[in-house]
């Protein structure tokens, strides 16, 4: 496939037409801070009508499935239910679920051995709670009986030294875990300015502890591997869109999905050209095969 071409006119249907399912990339995609990107609801009810499933990928950890859940729907995006939504929080559940519990003592509801120590918010601490995981500092029980098995790092915006060197005095047992949600290093305000991401809280981790963290989210294929086994979806006609050449972008690739560059968020149409630019293979990972100018730009692909 020819590399960052604009996606439009007669292409839209070539890429559209034959394509299952879309897996959508949240902010800076579909919103910005709490205003939906122009025609992009309307672009999630053509895919509907068109029979096209719309999944959502986010590598997000602030907010928990049932408040994402809760934006759409406070955002004018109709239909959009919970298990539509792969976020970096749910996803790190998981795992931890899976890594932590086992698969028989997950199904049989037993909670079992172990802690998670958590860097993050709410959000992220009730997705863990529904999974059937116990938090350190959550519960009134002697230390041997529940060790930590789990650092898990995610956005949190009241991140302290005191709570760097208490997940370090944890990571000290090699049987203890380090995870993060997301690689991000940064997110943008609205003012232009930049607030500091779970990839730099998880740095700062890493460097105390000497340890290296298992990342759950973009560009890492654990998210995908949640959606095919929730819906079968098949990568050859799934295409991924987002706003964010490291994360989203390689994402798509690494999961073998058609990848659709949208510039109303972080990225820039000439860091993709630059990136194909390059001699570098890694570079050209960073590459989408499409662009469009705004999400809404694909609603003319669509059948009426």
């Amino acid at each position: 496939m020819a590399g960052c071409r604009r996606l439009s006119g007669a292409g839209l249907r070539e890429v559209l037409g034959p394509a299952q399912g879309v897996l959508f990339d949240c902010d800076g995609v579909l919103w910005a801070g709490e205003r939906a990107v122009p025609g992009a609801p309307e672009l999630l009810e053509r895919l509907r009508r068109s029979g096209k499933a719309a999944l959502f990928v986010s590598n997000n950890s602030r907010r928990s499935v049932a408040e994402l859940e809760r934006r759409f729907a406070r955002l004018g995006f109709r239909g959009v239910r919970a298990e539509h939504v792969f976020s970096s929080a749910l996803c790190s559940a998981l795992l931890l679920r899976q890594r932590l519990l086992g698969a028989a003592a997950g199904a049989a509801g037993d909670a079992g051995p172990g802690r998670v120590f958590v860097l993050g918010g709410e959000g992220l601490r009730g997705e863990l709670r529904a999974a059937g995981l116990r938090l350190a500092g959550e519960e009134e029980e002697a230390e041997e009986e529940a060790a930590v098995r789990a650092v898990l790092v995610g956005y949190d915006d009241q991140f302290t030294f005191a709570k760097l060197a208490q997940a370090c005095a944890y990571l000290r047992d090699p049987r203890c875990l380090l995870v993060a949600t997301d690689p991000d290093p940064w997110h943008p305000l609205s003012d232009g300015q930049r607030t500091p991401g779970t990839g730099s809280l998880t740095a700062a981790v890493e460097t105390a502890s000497g340890r290296k963290a298992l990342v759950v989210g973009k560009p890492n294929t654990y998210m995908f591997d949640c959606i095919v086994e929730r819906f079968g979806v098949d990568p050859s006609r799934t295409l991924m869109v987002g706003d964010r050449l490291e994360t989203d972008i390689l994402f798509g690739k690494n999961c073998g999905l058609a990848t659709v560059l949208t510039l109303t968020g972080v990225s820039r149409l000439e860091e993709a050209q630059a990136y194909m630019a390059s001699d570098s293979p890694a570079a050209k990972d960073l590459v989408p095969n499409y662009y469009v100018d705004s999400i809404a730009d694909l609603i003319p692909g669509l059948d009426d």
